[in-house]
């Protein structure tokens, strides 16, 4: 057996031909890169992803939430009570439907928006890449999302 053939065997599990790989590690240094700008307002980056949500729509139920930013309820429920426990959220059940979780914005986290608009801004070149090559990567990347849901 030559070391050809083994390459040829052991390709699709080499790290270096991984799609997957470039865009783990892409999305860890990104949110590594917003946690400095993050720190001034208090929020974590996904906490900073659940309030843009609530910035943009408004209140809505765990469950509206946990399908607009993918994630589920258990990785939802400690992150909206810290949020919670910050004066940011508020969460209610309503009257007779225990199942369902409605979560608002405070005043104070309507405020926050306004400290929010700083973290864009700081972030805006940490990707070096050509404007044109930016809007191909998010367009491909919202054309993955759709196709995985």
């Amino acid at each position: 057996m030559t070391n050809e053939m083994i390459t040829d065997k052991y390709s699709s599990i080499r790290l270096k031909n991984q799609l997957c790989f470039p865009l783990y590690a892409c999305a860890k240094e990104i949110v590594r890169l917003y946690r400095k700008p993050l720190e001034k307002i208090g929020l974590t980056y996904t906490q900073y992803v659940v309030m843009m949500v609530f910035w943009e729509y408004g209140g809505m139920t765990e469950k509206e939430l946990g399908e607009i930013v993918h994630l589920d309820s258990g990785t939802l429920a400690p992150l909206l009570k810290r949020l919670e426990k910050q004066g940011l959220v508020t969460r209610t059940r309503p009257e007779g439907n225990e199942n369902k979780l409605y979560i608002a914005l405070t005043d104070q986290g309507d405020k926050l928006k306004e400290e929010a608009l700083h973290v864009p801004e700081k972030m805006s070149g940490c990707i070096s890449l050509p404007d044109e090559d930016l809007i191909t990567l998010k367009k491909l990347l919202d054309k993955m999302m759709v196709m995985m849901e």
